[in-house]
């Protein structure tokens, strides 16, 4: 009996029903996870996404783009397949996709975190007989300190710069991560000012009811801004380019789940880093495999083979599954980590 996904050279894809789930190339009907650019290609026919991400999706995608949204937990027969989406908790309207068939149920996880944050709808489970999961921090190393302790760790950073006298620059990805940084602050140490990349997203995530503090991009501060007692938020690409001049002295910090490892930070002559990612650490990657009762786990995006091999040693399962990208990189505005 062939599978009910399967991958091809344009991605992963359901025969019976004629989608593709996060296709990597253009196609007619694309079933998408979330917005970020490994996952929601441009110039596909049709889009079905989750429907608290229509915002950011659109934004990526052009106005132009057919989408189709659903509610949480809400199914969709194509041809005969049932296709429903359930939180996954990684971005604003990040959902894990079902797929169900004559009985037999898969998920594909898209990219996910079981740790709830105000940006985002929380995790949920969904049982399944094949699961498909990410692998982005797929090592025993990473393992995520407190959410608040490292909110209380960039907060007193903020701080100290502003006794200094120099601007606090804080990298973080233009969607989802630097939504989550602008929630999570203490808006009441000072003005924060935004990249213009992060600012477009910024209203997406208000329009959809996401409690941010007031921001204003960089570009559009007033004349005489005191910049010693801003926080700027900014996408990693904007490290050394001429965009920074404009804040006089500076300290820099980049919040990435990356930020586990020691020499990252130094590598990136970054002052300082906190470590923060919208991903799972690898406890919690463990546990909701386990947990979802599945007989069959496929293993993308990330370290793929460890995963496998820690989940047979345990008795599961477990295949690699080949995609174009080796895992959310941080190489640019659109990946996450």
């Amino acid at each position: 009996m062939a599978a009910l996904l399967e991958m091809t050279d344009a991605g992963l894809y359901c025969a019976v029903g004629d989608f593709f789930v996060d296709p990597w190339k253009p196609v007619d009907r694309a079933v998408v996870t979330h917005a970020h650019s490994d996952h929601a290609r441009r110039d596909c026919g049709r889009y079905l996404a989750a429907v608290e991400g229509e915002g950011v999706l659109r934004t990526r995608l052009g106005a132009g783009a057919q989408i189709r949204t659903l509610p949480f937990g809400e199914a969709l027969t194509i041809n005969g397949v049932q296709v429903s989406f359930h939180p996954a908790g990684h971005i604003l309207g990040s959902a894990q996709v079902r797929v169900e068939h004559n009985g037999e149920v898969w998920v594909v996880s898209g990219d996910y975190k079981t740790e709830p944050d105000p940006t985002c709808t929380p995790f949920e489970l969904v049982t399944c007989h094949t699961f498909i999961t990410e692998a982005t921090f797929g090592l025993p190393i990473y393992r995520w300190p407190r959410r608040e302790d490292v909110f209380a760790q960039i907060n007193e950073w903020w701080r100290a710069n502003q006794a200094a006298g120099i601007c606090s620059v804080l990298y973080g990805y233009a969607l989802g991560k630097a939504q989550r940084l602008l929630a999570g602050v203490d808006r009441t140490i000072g003005p924060i000012f935004t990249h213009g990349a992060v600012e477009r997203l910024n209203a997406d995530y208000r329009a959809a009811g996401i409690d941010l503090p007031e921001t204003v991009n960089a570009l559009d501060a007033p004349t005489g801004t005191t910049w010693p007692q801003a926080l700027v938020v900014a996408p990693p690409s904007a490290d050394g380019t001429p965009w920074l001049r404009r804040f006089g002295d500076l300290s820099t910090a980049f919040a990435s789940g990356w930020m586990q490892v020691r020499g990252q930070r130094r590598r990136r002559s970054l002052d300082r880093g906190f470590v923060l990612s919208d991903h799972v650490d690898w406890p919690a990657l463990i546990q909701t495999i386990q947990t979802t009762g599945a007989e069959r786990v496929l293993v993308t995006h990330g370290y793929v083979p460890v995963v496998v091999r820690y989940l047979r040693e345990q008795g599961i399962d477990a295949y690699a599954l080949a995609t174009h990208f080796a895992g959310e990189v941080d190489t640019g505005d659109d990946e996450d980590a």
